[in-house]
């Protein structure tokens, strides 16, 4: 076993070794995974329905029933079944991710129950000598917090990262079939948003592992010193005990402090550049219809059409 110190070492970005060991434990099961997997097919689909539907809502009964090119129950009863259809695709999607999230749940748990039990098994076997130069405090964290922090991985982590590659992939093929020359304008913020996702994935892991760190400083040394707090009165080591927890405490908290601030700049400015994409597609939109290339058609919404 590697030194209990090893979690201080913070320079590696990503280790495809222990990538491939953790996922190992998902290969008892692996069915549950590719059910998972094939749940994420239908739910993009369903999320692009929804304000295609708006559309034909607008576009067949609202706007010809205002200029009485349409009955008026026929615009209602049409508005009924457009209604009807939503509400189908919003259960649709909420059945599919529900049972999405149960399946990675499940596994995520079942893993993390395998690895404890592998953990808890591996301590057993060490020597002695080994806890006499350990912290309790630090094995403890191993075998608890550190296996919680694998649970978003195995149980939401998967999922959210399939389902949202898959729902991009989805929206850039309709964006380019729609008017590929605005679609490319709008994916002019992309290099900036590379950018900031990779300046906020180096603070956030640098933050997270120093929070890791922090977090096993602080059981080793409530460990140590609840379990000999005898030993800490005789001899009259209080006020050092509080001052040494309380610059641990300090370092934990500068640390989760780095974190929240790397989250409060991440999602405005990822905010801030959806709405910049927002602005160049109506500059470039605008100048193409002042040139007379492309025409204004106003249907639900505003729709730019070659």
């Amino acid at each position: 076993m590697s030194d209990f110190r090893e979690e201080e070492a913070l320079g590696k970005v990503y280790d495809s070794r222990l990538a491939r060991r953790l996922f190992r434990y998902l290969r008892p099961y692996r069915n549950w995974v590719i059910i998972a997997g094939l749940l994420t097919l239908p739910v993009a689909p369903l999320a692009a329905l929804g304000p295609k539907i708006f559309e034909i809502a607008v576009d067949r009964y609202i706007v010809p029933a205002l200029h009485h090119q349409l009955g008026v129950a026929e615009g209602v009863r049409g508005l009924g079944w457009m209604s009807l259809l939503f509400l189908a695709t919003l259960a649709l999607g909420f059945a599919f991710q529900y049972f999405q999230v149960r399946v990675m749940q499940r596994v995520g748990q079942d893993t993390m129950y395998d690895l404890r039990k592998e953990i808890f098994d591996h301590l057993q076997r060490l020597p002695i000598s080994f806890y006499d130069r350990s912290p309790v405090g630090r094995l403890v964290t191993r075998v608890t917090t550190d296996v919680d922090a694998l649970n978003d991985l195995f149980a939401t982590g998967i999922a959210a990262m399939v389902n949202d590659a898959f729902l991009l992939l989805l929206f850039i093929f309709i964006m380019l079939e729609m008017n590929w020359r605005l679609a490319l304008a709008t994916f002019a913020v992309l290099p900036l948003l590379f950018l900031c996702t990779w300046i906020f994935r180096d603070k956030v892991r640098d933050a997270n592992r120093r929070i890791r760190t922090a977090i096993a400083r602080i059981n080793a040394f409530l460990q140590e010193h609840i379990s000999g707090m005898s030993v800490v009165q005789l001899f009259n080591r209080e006020r050092k005990s509080r001052a040494q927890f309380a610059e641990l405490n300090r370092i934990h908290m500068e640390a989760y402090k780095d974190a929240i601030l790397a989250f409060a700049l991440f999602y405005p400015g990822v905010e801030f550049l959806g709405v910049v994409a927002i602005i160049v597609v109506f500059w470039h939109a605008g100048l193409r219809v002042l040139r007379s290339t492309i025409e204004v058609r106003f249907k639900s919404t505003l729709v730019i059409g070659g």
